[in-house]
């Protein structure tokens, strides 16, 4: 089983014909389709037919298609990773879920990685119920966020920040000017403004929803948190927030916070890795750093830095 076999694999099922594969990677029908009777001979699995609607994969071929996928990026980043050490430098990758990684990581990294000249740092968002997976098999040395439901008992968990989030309105909004608690009834009919971390089931946001039982019409997800709170201050619904994120509005009177059952919500956010013999030294660094004075007071600072004040050192992927 070769990368180029591999890589052929992949393009087909990423694209769903073995013409788009060969016009992907540059190379003839023929090639693709030599490498694909190789993996085919290999593995005893006919990985897919091909139908009138396209191409359907055998249960075999899935699998091949997610594990393809794993190794190729696993080669790519030990290709990045040679590169770099025979350049001086050190990397250091890191998962983050998306709450995390929208108001506590850039603080953090920055300060992190301005400890140290020859660091770079990649971020990249994930589904926290990932973070296992994505380190059993070396995508990434460290993850940050909620602890996920399964943790191998080969990984460390080290808990370092708790949290608060509210519920918040904008000042012209129908609830603002509310003296008590507003009812579990009223809050599942309101209009709910959410960022990426209410997609899935892990983590706070998801959890306050599924207590109130909001209904999914009444969820609208934006494509960062920081967006929803901005239209939440147009009055257009009640808003998730985390509490040092917003204390700025709710000071100047730009955000009303609400009360009622299920708020605030409190969660905490943990540092995943695999034991030290299995990690980078930066890994073991980053872990020991994160639950100092100075980690918390930049991860606490406000809603971050934006992309194009962190250092050059420090490379941000919004989505993988």
């Amino acid at each position: 089983m070769t990368p180029a076999q591999l890589r052929a694999f992949a393009a087909t099922v990423r694209l769903g014909s073995v013409k788009a594969a060969a016009a992907d990677l540059g190379v003839t029908e023929a090639a693709v389709s030599l490498h694909i009777a190789h993996l085919r001979k290999e593995l005893g699995d006919k990985l897919f037919t091909r139908t009138a609607h396209g191409l359907a994969f055998t249960p075999g071929g899935l699998r091949l298609a997610s594990r393809a996928a794993e190794m190729l990026g696993l080669q790519d980043q030990t290709v990045l990773e040679v590169q770099m050490a025979g350049s001086g430098r050190r990397l250091l990758r890191v998962a983050a879920s998306s709450l995390f990684a929208e108001y506590a990581a850039p603080g953090l990294i920055e300060l992190f990685a301005g400890r140290a000249h020859d660091l770079d740092v990649e971020l990249s968002v994930h589904n926290p119920q990932r973070f296992p997976a994505l380190l059993t098999e070396r995508a990434v040395d460290v993850a940050l966020g909620p602890r996920p439901a399964t943790v191998d008992d080969s990984m460390s968990c080290t808990h370092f920040l708790n949290y608060q989030m509210i519920a918040v309105v904008g000042a012209g909004h129908p609830l603002a000017a509310r003296q008590g608690a507003v009812g579990v009834a009223e809050l599942r009919e309101q209009a709910w403004l959410l960022g990426p971390s209410a997609v899935g089931r892990a983590g706070i946001v998801p959890s306050v929803l599924r207590r109130l039982a909001v209904p999914e019409h009444h969820q609208r997800i934006f494509q960062s948190h920081a967006a929803a709170v901005d239209e939440a201050k147009h009055g257009k619904g009640v808003v998730l927030a985390v509490t040092f994120a917003v204390t700025k509005d709710l000071a100047g009177g730009d955000l009303c916070q609400l009360s009622g059952p299920h708020l605030p919500a409190r969660g905490s956010w943990n540092l995943l890795a695999l034991g030290d013999r299995e990690s980078p030294p930066v890994a073991a660094e980053l872990r020991r750093f994160v639950t100092t004075p100075r980690a918390t007071q930049a991860m606490l600072r406000g809603t971050g830095v934006t992309a194009g004040r962190f250092r050059p050192a420090i490379h941000v992927t919004l989505w993988s």
